[in-house]
């Protein structure tokens, strides 16, 4: 088994500007490794308050080994709790989502209310202590319908991110939605291979056919830059007069961005023509063309908001080499298919997009786990964005690895 001290050694040893090494993309024990010092003490993207809009409705998700469920609870709160029962460990909510008055283990019938009080243990005798067995909280955040939880002893800073992020989703109104369409793509790479995949359009023109009738990447895309092209500028001017924030915002330490993009030349959304695919807006700019705005938040999380529908993605590990990325088509609440969408012309550009990405990422797998592989320089032009994701990563795991 690899030490630990070698997953340092390998962050240590990349070249700037480079590829990451081959070990931090398919060693056990670096998995291991990202598991601890990021995915168990980051803020993940978990889902969306409008999936859960009534008591007992609730959504589970996995976390490298810890089982979560999000649930809303009577006092119409949203709680998250480990998904592991306090009598024999048995996972309570089995289910990918659901509604129930009570969290009802199916192994003893353990019940547990939607606060994650312990209501009823059968058969543990008089000095059983039942306030002291409720599930144990997972720590949880709402910011703009986005749940974030944290599976660490003590979360890190949420107020920063949730400044930055608000004046971006607000003018969307996302609590006005709700998910027209949602897909699961297992893809067998690595997750740090997934994320690089986003943080580039350079292999758009090749291989996203359907994504490039409406997409346009720029340097703002990348998270660097966009002030010196007159015609973005221009562009973002039109939309915060509107009321839209647009220009580039960026922590200081990377892990989040947001700003807004046009579209290509007469598209206005997402589809194949570049058209609406939803008749209902989500936004009120009165601005017919508001292009797209992007944020991502690492590890878990990129998005997209356009003016007729919004895009989540998550992306959660589930090995050395293999993510699963979970994609979400929102629409305004009010909008019936077949009537104000057509949900073919709503998801065929994505769907597409993500199926040739998983076939990106997986011969990108294939060829990392050669041990020929070599690390290769990163474009100047056109790689800014994947060298930003690999510097935020190897300095947390610089910082946290001792």
């Amino acid at each position: 088994m690899v030490s630990t001290t070698n997953t340092r050694d390998y962050v240590e040893s990349r070249q700037p500007r480079h590829a990451l090494t081959r070990e931090l993309y398919c060693d056990e024990q670096v998995y291991k490794d990202d598991l601890k010092h990021i995915w168990y003490r980051e803020w993940i993207f978990a889902g969306h308050t409008f999936e859960i809009e009534k008591p007992g409705s609730y959504f589970t998700l996995q976390i490298g080994d810890y089982p979560i469920v999000v649930v809303r609870g009577n006092d119409n709160n949203v709680r998250a709790f480990h998904n592991a029962c306090r009598h024999r460990g048995s996972k309570v909510c089995q289910h990918e989502k659901g509604k129930s008055a009570k969290l009802v283990c199916p192994y003893h019938r353990w019940t547990f209310g939607l606060d994650g009080k312990l209501l009823y243990a059968g058969n543990m005798g008089p000095e059983f202590e039942t306030e002291k067995h409720g599930l144990i909280s997972a720590h949880c955040q709402i910011v703009e319908t986005y749940i974030y939880v944290c599976v660490a002893e003590t979360a890190p800073d949420f107020s920063a991110f949730s400044a930055a992020v608000t004046p971006f989703i607000q003018p969307h109104y996302l609590h006005n939605c709700k998910v027209a369409f949602e897909s699961h793509l297992v893809e067998k790479g690595n997750w740090k291979l997934v994320f690089e995949n986003n943080r580039e359009c350079f292999h758009c023109d090749g291989a996203h056919p359907e994504l490039m009738n409406s997409f346009v990447e720029n340097l703002s895309v990348a998270g660097v830059g966009g002030d010196e092209n007159p015609e973005v500028t221009a562009f973002w001017d039109r939309c915060e007069q509107a009321g839209l924030p647009s220009r580039l915002v960026m922590d200081e330490g990377g892990q989040y961005r947001m700003t807004r993009i046009p579209l290509a030349e007469k598209a206005i959304s997402y589809t194949m023509d570049g058209q609406p695919a939803v008749n209902r807006r989500l936004d009120e700019s009165g601005l017919h063309d508001i292009g797209a705005l992007l944020y991502f938040n690492y590890p878990s999380t990129w998005n997209h908001f356009l003016g007729d529908h919004a895009l989540s993605f998550r992306i959660l590990p589930l090995g050395p080499n293999e993510t699963l990325v979970t994609t979400k088509w929102l629409v305004h609440k009010d909008a019936q298919e077949n009537i104000d969408y057509d949900l073919d012309k709503l998801t065929k550009v994505w769907l597409a997009t993500n199926s040739q990405d998983r076939d990106l990422v997986e011969g990108t797998q294939a060829g990392v786990l050669s041990p020929a592989y070599t690390p290769g320089p990163f474009s100047s032009v056109a790689e800014n964005g994947v060298c930003q994701f690999d510097d935020w990563y190897c300095e947390v795991m610089k910082r946290r690895i001792i």
